[in-house]
């Protein structure tokens, strides 16, 4: 069973349904926290969780949540094309428009829009498009919000502004979460990490020198408060290639030892 961020209408639903084509039964969950919990707590076997957005950049609560709260490993991704579409009740007019209500993501995506023709307009935040679309459906036309056409199709909602993001190359980067670790080794693999080291001089200057001297190209890195102290750090950090390959074993390996914090979040296929 694969679980996602829901309801359905979500852009998480939509690329649930795309990964699995139909040969996995899918469940939804209120929130990212809840669906990775689910799988940490085995109530579900994995979960596709938006991770990155080539505009917003990463999503901090999936980052945080794989980093802090959670025992589990990323076994693959999926990258999914993002169509932000402002939408409202049947019959709505945009001079009706009292507020605009979506999930924090794509209301930074479309900020174009949102300032040039709503500027005075009360932003709302939802856990998510398919909720924001949901209260539209049940208000009294007054609310509008950013979502996916099918969340349009879903709630009987009519498109005001279609595709209406800041960009046309908008896409989010999902991975899937696990229990257990992938195993397969592909000519396509990358490794994700997350660490943090003492805060002197140098000191992530050393820990990334240790890929550099291995002959290994890091293709993200990305930090996070550590929410322990004021001025700590983690660090997430992409590299091509699988755990499996001795270079990169031994080099991660290196890392670890010159590191107060590690954690393997997985090789697999991209």
């Amino acid at each position: 069973m694969l679980g996602y961020l829901g309801p359905n209408g979500t852009f998480s639903h939509q690329a649930a349904e795309e990964w699995s084509r139909g040969g996995e039964a899918l469940r939804e969950y209120p929130t990212i926290y809840a669906a990775i919990s689910a799988v940490d707590k085995k109530e579900t076997d994995r979960a596709i969780i938006p991770i990155e957005n080539s505009i917003e950049g990463s999503v901090n609560l999936t980052l945080d949540t794989l980093a802090f709260d959670a025992d589990l490993y990323i076994t693959g991704e999926y990258i999914l094309h993002i169509s932000q579409n402002l939408m409202v009740k049947k019959g709505t007019k945009k001079e009706d428009i009292k507020i605009i209500t979506s999930h924090p993501q794509p209301i930074g995506q479309c900020s174009r829009l949102l300032s040039h023709e709503f500027a005075d307009t009360k932003i709302e935040f939802a856990d998510s498009t398919a909720f924001a679309a949901k209260r539209v459906a049940a208000s009294d036309g007054a609310v509008a919000c950013i979502a996916s056409p099918s969340s349009a199709q879903l709630y009987g909602l009519d498109i005001l502004y279609p595709d209406c993001g800041d960009e046309a190359n908008n896409s989010t980067r999902f991975v899937i979460v696990e229990k257990e670790p992938c195993m397969k080794v592909t000519e396509r693999d990358k490794t994700s990490i997350v660490f943090a080291i003492d805060n002197k001089p140098g000191s992530l200057y050393n820990a990334i020198e240790l890929l550099a001297k291995s002959g290994i190209n890091m293709t993200k890195i990305e930090s996070r408060p550590m929410k322990r102290e004021l001025g700590k750090y983690v660090f997430f950090i992409d590299i091509d290639g699988n755990i499996d390959e001795a270079g990169i074993y031994f080099a991660l390996d290196k890392v670890r030892q010159n590191t107060f914090f590690y954690k393997f979040l997985g090789s697999y296929a991209y």
